[in-house]
């Protein structure tokens, strides 16, 4: 399964050892339609917006996917979904739901690393 990792499970994050052993597909980016808030330690993918959101893109397997899901605490606090990426495809994500969000602040660059 192809995931996108937007916050700190990336490449020089704090979270990375996460996704020991996963394939490193490349940097990629979203479709323009989310929004990424910042949770002061971490961001929240969030459904909904106009930003293009970049990060990465990994192929999981079931045993990457059942640790990913326990880490991002799925489907309690944030929950595994299809997204659309900037090129059309697809991959999974953790979103969090809108409401969890409250008023966290947007990242307007849609880089968790920039912020």
């Amino acid at each position: 399964m192809r995931i996108f990792i937007y916050g700190t499970l990336r490449q020089g994050e704090s979270n990375h050892g996460q996704l020991e052993g996963a394939r490193f597909v490349g940097p990629a980016r979203t479709a323009a339609r989310y929004t990424l808030v910042d949770l002061v330690d971490y961001p929240a993918l969030v459904e909904g917006g106009t930003d293009a959101v970049r990060g990465e893109l990994y192929e999981v397997d079931a045993l990457h996917l059942e640790r990913l899901d326990a880490f991002e605490e799925h489907p309690t606090v944030y929950v595994r979904s299809a997204i659309e990426m900037e090129d059309g495809a697809s991959a999974a994500a953790y979103l969090l739901p809108r409401e969890r969000a409250g008023e966290a602040p947007r990242i307007p660059s849609g880089d968790w690393k920039t912020r």
